[in-house]
């Protein structure tokens, strides 16, 4: 017969007083600065981040017309260069 009756659970009664469990204003500011700085850190990677790329194009830019410049340099080099055949050599010197 004792499994056919229950017994009733006893009720948990509140010991600690509610105010006392929550973080109030403190735990409220905390939080607040934590997530300024960390916006502050993102931006602050985000500008980094800008600034190298624009340093690379621009070196990538310089690259190219440092190749082109070099490339007409080439060519004016070779133009002003005499067209020597191999029949022509002999005369040229005399």
């Amino acid at each position: 017969m004792l499994a056919l009756t229950e017994t009733p659970m006893p009720t948990p009664t509140m010991t600690v007083a509610p105010e006392a469990v929550t973080p109030g204003f403190v735990g409220f500011a905390v939080i607040v600065i934590i997530v300024l700085a960390v916006i502050l850190l993102i931006w602050d990677m985000n500008r980094r981040i800008r600034r190298v790329r624009y340093r690379e194009e621009v070196r990538d830019e310089l690259d190219a017309e440092e190749a082109a410049l070099a490339a007409d340099e080439a060519t004016e080099t070779d133009a002003d260069l005499p067209i020597v055949r191999e029949g022509d050599e002999g005369d040229e010197r005399s």
